[in-house]
């Protein structure tokens, strides 16, 4: 299995253009950037942490996560 980790450098993620999620609230707050071509096409990560962990997503990945949360598999009800 390809490892996208090293794929993306620290000014890549420093200089994506991040968007905050609209359904976010006040302290629950997420931002996704499109990272272009490559083995990684998608970063998220935490607003209120913004030099914190971020998760990268390949295609295929970012296609279920999205996926399984429009489906409610992340809810907390």
């Amino acid at each position: 299995m390809n490892d996208i980790r090293n794929t993306v450098s620290a000014r890549q993620l420093a200089h994506a253009p991040w968007r905050k999620s609209t359904r976010s609230q006040t302290s629950n707050c997420v931002e996704v950037a499109p990272l272009g071509a490559g083995p990684a096409v998608v970063a998220l990560r935490d607003s209120k942490d913004p030099s914190g962990p971020v998760l990268l997503f390949n295609r295929a990945g970012w296609l279920g996560f999205v996926g399984a949360a429009k489906d409610g598999q992340f809810d907390l009800n």
